[in-house]
């Protein structure tokens, strides 16, 4: 009697530890799956701001050597402004009858750095809410509700 209890707890304490180990093994397997969509997320966030650095790189660069200019719309139909803008297009290379002025080269630079920022903010914006989901998405899958 004594030992039929014995072998019947060392079985249950087999199936417990086996239940255990399992279980283990299973978080395990969706931390690493979490921890490697985080990995492929921080590649893509990396991926996407050197992208943007090397874009906004380029665009100063055109910027200085004058390779491209800035220029703004101008409302030709705004008296309040005081600027006269002819009423029609002249021949010096306007861009489909619109009236434009170009900016001053310092203001577009600061311009481009501020429009840099902004895409650098994105990015890392886009990036945090990869992490969350991610991490919300691990917590989600290791709850157990009963």
């Amino acid at each position: 009697m004594v030992a039929e209890q014995g072998a019947q707890f060392r079985a249950d304490l087999a199936a417990i530890g086996n239940v255990a180990s399992a279980q283990a093994r299973a978080e395990q397997d969706k931390r690493l799956a979490t921890e490697q969509q985080l990995a492929a997320s921080d590649q893509q966030h990396t991926k996407e701001l050197s992208d943007a650095q090397r874009n906004q790189a380029l665009l100063r660069d055109r910027l200085a050597t004058a390779d491209v200019r800035l220029s703004v719309l101008l409302d030709a139909t705004d008296t309040a402004s005081g600027c006269s803008v002819p009423a029609t297009p002249g021949a010096v290379g306007v861009v489909h009858a619109a009236h434009r002025a170009q900016l001053d080269p310092a203001h577009a630079q600061r311009i481009i750095a501020i429009t840099e920022d902004g895409d650098n903010a994105v990015i890392a914006l886009r990036a945090c809410q990869a992490y969350v989901r991610a991490i919300w998405q691990m917590s989600v899958m290791t709850t157990d509700y009963p």
